[in-house]
């Protein structure tokens, strides 16, 4: 990464390879680990790679004790995985008596950042099998010197959450989204690059009931999305974020 100072202003001279994946989660929680491994392997090294939201259990209601401990072998495994790259997905885990639904960003070998989903869902009854997460959680951390930021799935909607995100290089936002509002993600997620001037790294699920709509938005709001496909790439080229701050100048630089 390199920054340069033009006329004042510090840009970002940096590139990365960008994946948004989008999968179809089975009832047998190690098939889906397997498969998620498969796709992992085949991004290149280096690259920030999302994957939909509780991807390798599902809200498996009546599993969750199951689905918590098997988010401890899930892991291992991605530790294991992200030593060159940056994964980034979400899973159930047990902590004392609740079950939170917590994004986590694998880094290099380490665990780089958590937060616990603040917005649950009542259509999907999320609130009576998940505790809320702090909201203090939903806050910028850093990536290879990108200051990124995350909201999952429902917290999307929530205008609050984007304000605490100002100033980010990259949002990620993994998503289980419902297919009748396949509109609205999209747009949503658009409107955030735009709102924002950043990249935003959108998956959904490929499930029966869920939107897909998964796909990399530019600061610009140029967005790379395809349905039919399991993985979305983009290079993603920084310096693109200066240039859209400086020419639409809304006071984020």
């Amino acid at each position: 990464m390199l920054q340069i100072t033009q006329k004042g202003v510090l840009i970002l001279m940096i590139s990365k390879q960008l994946y948004s994946l989008q999968i179809k989660t089975k009832q047998n929680f190690e098939e889906n680990l397997e498969h998620l491994r498969n796709l992992i392997i085949q991004c290149r090294g280096d690259s920030i790679i999302l994957a939909p939201e509780v991807c390798l259990t599902n809200f498996c209601y009546q599993r969750m004790d199951e689905a918590s401990e098997f988010a401890k072998e899930a892991t291992k495994t991605l530790l294991a995985l992200s030593s060159d790259r940056t994964i980034i997905t979400t899973m159930i885990e047990k902590y004392r008596k609740g079950f939170y639904n917590n994004l986590k960003v694998f880094h290099k070998g380490e665990l780089l950042h958590k937060q616990s989903k603040h917005k649950l869902f009542p259509l999907g009854n999320e609130h009576l099998h998940f505790q809320s997460g702090d909201i203090a959680e939903i806050a910028p951390f850093k990536i290879d010197g990108l200051t990124c930021g995350a909201m999952n799935c429902f917290e999307l909607r929530f205008i609050e959450l984007w304000q605490k995100l100002k100033g980010c290089d990259l949002i990620v936002v993994p998503a289980q989204w419902g297919k009748e509002r396949k509109d609205n993600f999209e747009t949503l997620t658009k409107a955030l690059a735009i709102t924002t001037q950043s990249f935003v790294l959108a998956s959904s699920s490929a499930n029966d009931t869920c939107a897909k709509g998964s796909g990399i938005i530019t600061p610009f709001g140029i967005a790379t999305t395809d349905d039919s496909k399991e993985m979305i790439s983009l290079k993603a080229d920084f310096s693109t974020i200066a240039q859209a701050r400086k020419y639409i100048n809304i006071g984020l630089n």
